[in-house]
């Protein structure tokens, strides 16, 4: 089918999206919930034939282990389905109202965005997570998983039609995009009178890729350089805890730490120990002048470094004068993704949320906590570190937008 059919096609088939009951769509989800287990044999066995191409073709160890799907992989999924089915349907929500002198009674409310393009790649549990999010905030969805995981994508799409039959739901609102062609991909890409959102999951390559072509508004965030800062006044146990989970937990990940910040007036006492931790941990550790002085066998820290997202056991440590130096180190060289304090100080708490401008700031806790379900938004469609309309991880509510709705009794304009 041609791109603009199929883009058409979808659109259509919003308008039934965007109007089902909430009943309705959670028999699906939950359809989809339990076909994953009847299905988990056959789910395996198609995700069987993207690893043994991926070792094949010499992937990645990294992305062999994102592309793997086991019982707990299935489980996961499930899981991330039952989160999306308990919360509560974002559609048609009235967020706010407000009375006008004339007695007109305004107020907002929540609908659906239309169309989402889902473009990722790798790990095949994007396709129930894509999918479960758009059908419970309303939307119509075109899914492109990467070409390493086509057999799996397949797969859980059968599924995701067998779930819409059950419940007599036209499957034209999902499609799963099987052709690797960049053209098609790239004609989608300029379907903006059917098509309302791109979001792209993926490096950031493969973002920019889209921005590039994309004459529909993409949601995106490029990288996530983030930061711990530890004040002079942070409990060190803590710090040493929340530190090192925000690097060593899992660090091929957007959220995981990237850069450590330390007051200079606990630097002597603090770093040693710090260092000795991420080391022990194969951490590759590069400092500063201050650090360097401080711990002698780390590696320097070029200029480059400070706007590196390493995605690796790697990590850039500054001695800074103080929370001004702190401030300022983030604001010049993060991308607005996450950053954390680490202090004792309720006004430097503070001040480091209002005056730091990214997605999610947080006290005393790990930048992995960037997270829809770590935040308590079940599955996440990702992390969006683009101001319009969504900013920060995108559950239910930030696959809506809001209208306006008035009521009256006969007022006119003068």
């Amino acid at each position: 089918m041609k791109p603009q059919d199929l883009a058409k096609e979808t659109k259509i088939a919003s308008q039934i999206y965007a109007h089902l009951e909430t009943e309705k769509k959670n028999k699906i989800l939950m359809r989809l919930e339990a076909l994953l287990s009847e299905k988990k044999d056959y789910i395996i066995e198609e995700n069987k034939k993207d690893l043994d191409l991926a070792l094949k073709n010499g992937l990645q160890k990294s992305i062999i282990d994102r592309l793997k799907v086991d019982d707990k992989v299935v489980k996961e999924m499930q899981t991330s389905i039952r989160d999306v089915v308990n919360l509560p349907d974002p559609v048609g929500e009235i967020v706010k109202t407000w009375k006008r002198p004339n007695g007109l009674l305004v107020g907002k409310m929540r609908i659906p965005i239309g169309v989402i393009f889902v473009i990722y790649e790798s790990r095949p549990n994007v396709t129930i997570e894509a999918f479960s999010l758009c059908l419970k905030s309303g939307n119509a969805v075109i899914l492109k998983g990467g070409s390493e995981a086509i057999y799996s994508n397949i797969a859980l799409y059968n599924l995701i039609q067998e779930a819409l039959k059950s419940e007599m739901v036209s499957e034209k609102g999902v499609r799963l995009i099987e052709t690797a062609n960049r053209d098609y991909i790239y004609s989608l890409l300029e379907q903006d009178e059917y098509i309302d959102l791109v979001i792209p999951r993926g490096g950031e390559s493969l973002i920019r890729n889209v921005v590039a072509h994309s004459s529909i508004p993409v949601l995106k965030h490029y990288k996530g350089v983030c930061h711990i800062f530890v004040d002079e006044s942070a409990d060190f146990d803590l710090a040493y805890k929340v530190c090192l989970n925000a690097k060593v937990q899992k660090p091929a990940t957007c959220n995981a730490m990237e850069t450590l910040l330390v007051h200079k007036n606990i630097a002597k006492e603090f770093l040693p120990e710090m260092i000795r931790l991420f080391k022990e941990n194969k951490v590759i550790v590069k400092g500063c002048e201050k650090t360097m002085a401080i711990v002698k066998d780390i590696e320097r820290a070029e200029e480059h470094d400070w706007y590196e997202e390493y995605l690796d056991y790697i990590i850039s440590i500054k001695v800074v004068d103080d929370i001004d130096d702190a401030i300022g180190h983030i604001r010049k060289y993060g991308s607005e993704h996450t950053e954390a304090i680490i202090t004792r100080d309720y006004n430097n708490a503070w001040r480091f949320i209002k005056e730091i401008n990214s997605s999610l700031v947080l006290v005393n806790a790990s930048t992995r906590l960037n997270d829809g379900f770590q935040l308590g938004l079940g599955a996440e469609m990702g992390i969006s570190t683009t101001k319009l309309h969504a900013f920060g991880p995108m559950g239910l509510e930030e696959l809506t937008v809001t209208k306006f709705i008035a009521f009256g009794d006969g007022q006119l304009r003068e």
